[in-house]
């Protein structure tokens, strides 16, 4: 099994040719015209609702990529330890760290929850900080010695770079029947600053980790698919202007259509494992073979210089490759109870409703995609993986290379009802805000406003089918 990128094709070739008499013949429409099925990860589905959910390989997966994804299983789940430690192969964590493994945040390859309160210390969450403008390339321009992110754990003899702390600000709102509901927004502060006072024009965004489940079907999409499904003008005229993102991928050292992270600000699993070993344990990779110190972090400098080893990344090139590879195959679970009464009403009201404007239930890849396991397959994320203007009131004011403020990619909802099943919780959103899914829908504006108001005025069974829905993916 040969692991590489695929190369853009043809959109045609991506989603098939045959659309219908009397639908449109345009790329969304032949999507949205598509069969859903309760194999959300087409043939990479496995059927398991446990807390192991999201731990498992592809269903269709060979043997020798089974080999494979168990190595990169365990180097997702190993806990590096700062040099020297007991295991040359697995030392180097920090000097500046946020956790010491992929698996304390993604937690059972599941969603991260943030703290109930400012004592609270964030275990899978972190803040993105940065100032106005942009860097050399229009990403993020990164705050003169702290950086985008703010490491707030480091080796011994270092100091962190911040402490943070999170509070809650809550609003009352109101169904149409008069139900009140209270919506809940994070209130971020910056302690004990490590390296010197923050700049006061610094932005900062509070983020949650996502689920890692079926990213190699996603990152399998063609570019051009992404593209075609795009709508920047709202030349449709329904209100909906998704784009793409374009960004810098360093696995590919180019420009790229972004599909990953909560503003769709990596392009590639090998571009996002490697930016998240480095931000956040402080390990190096054959893709980003640096130290994370930045100039004026003097004593992160000196731990680092003392900890290099001569023998390039502190995470090897096998090991890498077998961390994405673990990446790309972990399995979707399957959609469940899909033919129950209340189900399959809350699915039309979905659509009726305009959610799938945005969650597109379906996209295919290529059937000539090279690794096999992902090659031809028809599955159901509901998203279009596009950034999407969601109102002020879920802005963070942070833009991310294309992604204003108020722009988030569409997160995928498959796995979204094994959340308090694998993680023992239901925060949604890219804060952890929303306390449920129906907080979560209440918070959409900007241009899912027309769908957010549709469910506030509908009446308490309507919204209660389509809770029933989204909580079976």
């Amino acid at each position: 099994m040969k692991h590489r990128i695929a190369p853009v094709v043809l959109v045609v070739a991506a989603i098939g040719a045959c659309t219908g008499a009397g639908i449109p013949d345009t790329p969304r429409a032949r999507l949205m015209a598509l069969p859903v099925t309760d194999m959300l990860g087409g043939a990479t589905t496995r059927p398991i609702a446990t807390m192991d959910a999201f731990r498992f390989v592809a269903g269709n997966a060979s043997e020798e990529s089974k080999a494979l994804f168990t190595f990169g299983n365990q180097m997702f789940t190993t806990n590096w330890l700062p040099t020297p430690g007991p295991q040359p192969t697995t030392d180097g964590l920090g000097p500046l760290f946020n956790r010491d493994s992929c698996f304390e945040c993604h937690l059972e390859n599941g969603r991260g929850a943030p703290p109930r309160g400012p004592t609270q210390r964030l275990e899978t969450s972190l803040v993105r900080v940065s100032i106005p403008g942009a860097d050399a390339r229009g990403g993020p321009n990164p705050v003169p010695i702290y950086g985008d992110q703010i490491q707030d754990r480091a080796v011994e003899g270092v100091p962190a770079e911040a402490r943070v702390s999170i509070s809650w600000v809550e609003t009352e709102g109101a169904f149409s029947d008069g139900t009140i509901y209270s919506l809940r927004k994070p209130s971020i502060t910056l302690n004990a600053p490590g390296y010197g006072p923050f700049p006061d024009d610094m932005m900062t965004s509070f983020r949650v980790a996502n689920p890692v489940i079926g990213g190699g079907l996603l990152e399998a999409v063609p570019d051009a698919t992404l593209i075609a499904l795009a709508d920047p003008d709202d030349a449709d005229g329904d209100g909906v202007s998704g784009r793409v993102n374009r960004v810098w991928d360093q696995s590919l050292r180019a420009m790229t259509v972004g599909r990953f992270g909560w503003k769709a600000n990596a392009g590639t699993l090998a571009h996002q494992n490697a930016a998240a070993s480095l931000g956040d344990m402080g390990i190096s990779t054959p893709v980003m073979p640096i130290d994370l110190c930045l100039p004026g972090q003097d004593a992160c400098a000196a731990a680092a210089r003392k900890a290099r080893s001569p023998e390039g990344p502190e995470m090897s090139k096998p090991f890498f490759d077998r961390l994405v590879v673990y990446t790309q195959l972990i399995a979707v679970p399957k959609q469940r109870n899909r033919n129950q009464p209340e189900i399959k009403r809350g699915e039309k009201t979905f659509r009726d409703f305009g959610c799938a404007a945005c969650h597109v239930p379906t996209l295919q890849t290529p059937r000539d995609y090279p690794i096999a396991e992902l090659a031809g397959q028809t599955f159901h994320p509901y998203s279009d993986l596009l950034i999407h203007d969601l109102g002020e009131g879920l802005a963070d004011g942070r833009p991310d290379w294309l992604a204003s403020g108020s722009e988030w990619r569409t997160p995928p909802l498959w796995g979204l009802g094994l959340t308090k099943t694998v993680n023992g919780h239901t925060y949604l959103l890219h804060d952890g805000r929303a306390r449920n899914v129906s907080e979560a829908i209440l918070w959409h504006d900007g241009e899912a406003a027309a769908a957010k108001e549709n469910f506030r005025t509908a009446a308490a069974g309507v919204r209660d089918d389509l809770l029933a829905f989204l909580n079976s993916l």
